[in-house]
């Protein structure tokens, strides 16, 4: 990474297209459908099944796919952030915080605002619901909250530090990993054919 790139990002201040509400409608809709419907099963769950198990697993999975789209396609769509790790050459875990540095005509304001919405209002859901498990000493569903403000949260977290983080182009950063890599490869390859086996 080179630090003549690192830029000190003002939240909020991407370059709207204020000619279109919904540019991404579809990444839109599954952004809200996956969180709100795990909102809902937590809710409501008790209404269709007496079985912890049944309900934890349908929660869980609605959880997961909400933070997998969240992080790999809705943030990337519809504010131009994308938050990702990987393992350097010496086995560190590096975590990256991107944001697209030409966003003018891919951002719209409506979009946006329901991306950074969506992520906090549901994120104090969440709490609230911890909290509401905590005091009513359902330690099963607390199970549940906990797993849900972890996951929205590391989501809002991870989209936090684009926009105050480090400016990077996904493509250069994503060219410069392979490329690493891609030496790496070769450098390893060339240095094992030339040793010679070990005698025991």
């Amino acid at each position: 990474m080179n630090n003549d790139e690192d830029t000190v990002l003002d939240f909020g201040e991407e370059e709207f297209d204020r000619n279109r509400t919904f540019k991404h409608p579809v990444a839109v809709g599954f952004h809200l459908a996956f969180r709100i419907g795990a909102l809902l099963a937590y809710l409501f769950c008790g209404w269709f099944s007496d079985s912890f198990i049944t309900n934890f697993v349908v929660i869980v999975i609605l959880l997961s796919m909400d933070f997998w789209t969240v992080k790999n396609i809705s943030g990337r769509l519809l504010v131009g952030l994308r938050w990702w790790n990987y393992v350097d050459e010496e086995g560190n875990s590096k975590w990256m915080f991107e944001s697209r540095k030409n966003r003018k005509g891919t951002v719209t304001a409506a979009e946006s605002r329901i991306f950074w919405l969506s992520l906090v209002v549901c994120q104090l859901l969440w709490i609230v619901l911890m909290l509401g498990a905590i005091f009513t000493l359902k330690f099963k569903w607390l199970m549940v909250s906990v797993i849900g403000v972890i996951m929205n949260g590391s989501n809002l977290l991870g989209y936090i530090r684009c926009k105050w983080g480090t400016k990077q182009n996904m493509t250069s950063l994503a060219k410069s990993f392979l490329t690493r890599q891609a030496l790496k490869s070769m450098f390893t390859l060339g240095k094992s054919k030339g040793s010679e086996p070990q005698q025991t």
